[in-house]
């Protein structure tokens, strides 16, 4: 009785042996294959390692995921990576942000042309570590995110197919004036946060822009050269003291402009300098204003809160007030100024008869 039992015992012994054998060389042969696709230790073509099942999993680098459900992307953000690993060449949406890469290697996404986005913000480049033209031969790049890093200018040889890019967040001063030639597919471009005291004509060639935001950087006056399909322009907490007069009368998308913790007082603001048909929504807020500004009737948000306005004028936002006409302005602020609700005349609601919102 006690043979049959030590047989037994044996044989379980031996399956469980054999089992976690098997399992172990599954595993180191499918870590090798990863590491031949790779291009270490193989020549031979890497579809004879891969199956139905995992068509790009096998030749996915070892600090990465790739998930087979999402054959074009791969997954290596938040790993600690100190650099950018192998880019297979299917691949064309690769994660590498929260990590702690310092620079890019030339060649480095050679072998994946087809490449349609590249997150690598939150890590550490400096633009002394980044290769000259490391993204030119990606003529499919369509968004680039490089926002907070250490970067202090444009990478150059940007690929004109770019529509979105990110460099906010960094210590960029200086922006030479070829920094974005040739982006005419650019649609949106985030430069807020940096050092940047002026843009030249670097924006000049950018005809598909759309929005550009330069909040928090030391701007003393509006960039030069603007776009001319701007809608949206963001330019809140510079130094701008004082506004074009043409500044709108020659942009006619411009639909959206936010000026607020600047240095604008009504000396540096033209008579109708925002009296223009276009504009749908306008931030002076926290400036240094004592006087309401020249408004066209089609504005509709209006936000002056934090200034020093010591009277409430109907003609800034009515020429004529009867009942066929009026303002549109649905939203105004005003609270944070030195008038109050008895400083506002009673034709300001024959004017204002559209407004849902006004703080005082």
């Amino acid at each position: 009785m006690r043979g049959w039992i030590f047989m037994l015992l044996l044989a379980r012994l031996v399956d469980f042996s054999m089992t976690q054998q098997t399992n172990s060389l599954t595993w180191l042969s499918y870590l090798r294959n990863r590491a031949y696709s790779h291009g270490h230790g193989r020549s031979h073509n890497l579809a004879s390692l891969r199956t139905e099942d995992e068509p790009s999993v096998l030749d996915c680098p070892l600090e990465c995921d790739c998930h087979p459900t999402y054959p074009e992307a791969m997954y290596c953000n938040n790993r600690r990576l100190q650099h950018v690993p192998f880019v297979p060449s299917h691949i064309k949406y690769v994660y590498l942000q929260n990590n702690q890469i310092t620079g890019i290697a030339n060649a480095v996404f050679d072998n994946a042309p087809n490449l349609a986005w590249i997150c690598m913000h939150s890590n550490k480049l400096s633009s002394d570590k980044i290769a000259d033209k490391v993204f030119a031969k990606l003529p499919n790049l369509e968004r680039l995110f490089l926002h907070n890093n250490n970067l202090s200018r444009v990478p150059q040889g940007l690929p004109r197919s770019l529509q979105d890019l990110h460099m906010n967040h960094n210590n960029i001063s200086v922006v030479p004036v070829n920094s974005f030639r040739g982006m005419s597919n650019l649609t949106a471009l985030h430069l807020q946060m940096n050092a940047i005291e002026d843009l030249g004509n670097a924006l000049e060639g950018l005809l598909s822009l759309t929005l550009l935001d330069l909040r928090g950087n030391r701007l003393k006056k509006i960039p030069e050269s603007l776009p001319p399909k701007l809608s949206q322009l963001y330019l809140e907490y510079n130094r701008i003291s004082s506004i074009p007069a043409d500044f709108l009368s020659q942009r006619p998308e411009l639909c959206f402009i936010r000026l607020s913790h600047n240095h604008l007082t009504n000396g540096g603001i033209p008579a109708n300098a925002f009296n223009v048909s276009t504009l749908v929504e306008l931030d002076l807020s926290f400036n240094k204003l004592e006087r309401i500004p020249t408004i066209s009737t089609s504005l509709e948000n209006l936000y002056l809160q934090g200034n020093k306005i010591k009277e409430f004028s109907v003609s800034s936002f009515c020429r004529v007030v009867d009942t066929n006409n009026y303002s549109n302005l649905r939203v105004l602020r005003l609270e944070a100024n030195e008038i109050s609700a008895q400083d506002i005349p009673y034709e300001a609601a024959l004017c204002l008869r559209l407004a849902t919102n006004i703080d005082l």
